[in-house]
């Protein structure tokens, strides 16, 4: 299993794989393929819960999912994604809250959706040797007052990215994502850092890649603009669901094979 220090050495070396995963079944499917890292994401907010943000999703849901992705999961990294107000609102909750994540869950790192208030935050967490991956440009819990835009347009903005980005490396996170940034500001934001940028909507120079495991499968209804369905699950779903509703409508399932008859239990009436 590779460890965040591995991970780190991966920056220029070669292409970093991430994905999320909300499930035990999913998470021993994408450890098997050989992906690197599995992001257990509030994007079950939308992908897994029902929500139309992240906003809802609860410090508990992710301690339950994430443990049931660390134990299918052998040799990705499993990183546990921090919720909102999980964190940020005092530093001894903060601590508690992350290092549920390790203690209880058994998550290898968190991921914290970063600003100027998570600077000292990261520093912290990484002295009681709680691995953090660092999180900018769009950031969807604060989806309330920035939409779900593409961050970093203008110079202003761009170096304020720059700035967080060397903020948190110097604070010891081992790896930062950047999304739906300008592709050019992330190749400089790649460039800038020792610690690999893992990129979502944020072109081809960062150091890896990270999509929501149902846009991948083709399970969502609507794929963001930079993610790419690789499969056609959902239909496939319907195709089986459909099977069985008409095999238990036409009488051919359950079939003689499926059931068991005990002889002794004959005529009780």
């Amino acid at each position: 299993m590779p460890t965040t220090r591995d991970l780190r050495a991966m920056a220029g070396t070669e292409p970093i794989t991430m994905l999320t995963a909300y499930d035990a079944p999913t998470a021993a499917v994408i450890d098997e393929a050989g992906v690197d890292v599995i992001l257990v994401g509030d994007s079950m907010g939308n992908a897994a819960l029902g929500h139309d943000s992240t906003l809802p999703v609860t410090l508990e849901e992710v301690r339950s999912r994430t443990a049931a992705v660390a134990r299918a999961t052998e040799e990705a990294l499993v990183v546990a994604d921090m919720p909102f107000l999980s964190f940020g609102v005092s530093e001894s909750e903060s601590v508690r809250n992350a290092g549920t994540m390790l203690k209880e869950a058994d998550a290898d790192a968190v991921k914290l959706e970063c600003g100027s208030h998570t600077v000292e935050l990261t520093e912290r967490l990484v002295d009681l040797g709680i691995p953090v991956m660092a999180h900018l440009g769009l950031t969807p819990q604060r989806v309330k007052r920035t939409g779900y835009a593409r961050q970093g347009t203008t110079r202003d903005d761009a170096r304020e990215i720059l700035d967080l980005a060397r903020a948190h490396e110097e604070a010891g996170a081992f790896a930062l994502v950047l999304e739906h940034v300008p592709a050019n500001l992330a190749a400089q934001v790649t460039a800038a850092l020792d610690v690999p940028t893992i990129g979502i909507g944020a072109g081809p120079d960062c150091d890896g890649q990270v999509l929501v495991i149902t846009d991948v499968l083709g399970l969502s209804d609507r794929v963001p603009p930079f993610a790419t369905r690789f499969g056609d699950v959902r239909s496939e779903m319907r195709r089986a669901v459909e099977a069985y509703r008409d095999a238990v409508a036409g009488g051919e399932f359950p079939a003689a094979e499926h059931g068991h008859v005990e002889e002794e239990l004959d005529e009780l009436y």
